[in-house]
């Protein structure tokens, strides 16, 4: 498996235009400049983290990962699985995956840092997540402000679960997310098997899916239908 590890620390801050984190004061406030194209996507003050970038997921933590289940216990990693389109552009199509563990930075804030830090405002970017669960609230935040502030990147995410969604501050990530123009929805059975065929080392052929997914779906589904109303 093509796999890399990137530790965004030291001499790959001035890679990536970051600041390093141990610089960075966390702010939400509306970032300040007169064109959108000085937008800087400022990171969160974390401690040291490592994401793994990949073209392809091994099977077992799919399956693991992605399965809908109600209650994730052992799962505290985001896979966000990504496509960007840029149009007619020579650079094609994107695709590939981010891994992180939620005591670092997480997969969606580090998408725009590592993938999309030669932003163009003049491209059109068409954007896909496949994620194993939706967003905490500090990350609805900070993708809400890059989607206000980049109107050209349009963003579409299938969630296989909702995170902690029974919470106030989670709900109200999720609708400010909706709100600044992201399409949100819970991935369907149909989204597990494309999703196995296009990210997946799978070996094994198709996806078999487990009995409660359409079933978990629905549920999924129903409460964010309920929290975006």
């Amino acid at each position: 498996m093509d796999v890399q590890k990137i530790m965004n620390e030291g001499a790959n801050a001035q890679d990536n235009a970051e600041v390093p984190l141990s610089e960075v004061e966390a702010s939400n406030s509306t970032v300040a400049g007169s064109g959108k194209a000085d937008f800087q996507v400022e990171p969160m003050e974390l401690p040291a983290f490592e994401i793994i970038k990949g073209d392809r997921i091994e099977p077992f933590a799919f399956k693991f990962q992605f399965k809908n289940v109600e209650y994730s216990s052992g799962r505290n990693k985001t896979f966000l699985c990504y496509l960007v389109d840029k149009g007619n552009t020579a650079d094609g199509l994107m695709r590939g995956y981010l891994e992180d563990e939620h005591t670092g930075s997480h997969a969606e804030e580090a998408f725009f840092i590592q993938l999309l830090s030669n932003y163009d405002p003049s491209v059109i970017y068409t954007v896909t997540w496949y994620v194993s669960s939706s967003p905490c609230s500090a990350c609805a935040a900070k993708i809400a402000e890059v989607l206000k502030a980049r109107k050209n990147i349009k963003l579409s995410i299938f969630a296989a679960r909702l995170f902690e969604w029974e919470e106030s501050d989670i709900q109200a990530g999720l609708k400010i997310l909706h709100s600044a123009g992201c399409k949100l929805r819970v991935m369907k059975p149909l989204d597990f098997s494309y999703t196995w065929d296009t990210f997946v080392e799978n070996e094994e052929g198709p996806l078999n899916l487990w009995e409660d997914c359409k079933e978990n779906h629905e549920y999924y589904q129903g409460k964010l239908s309920d929290i975006l109303q």
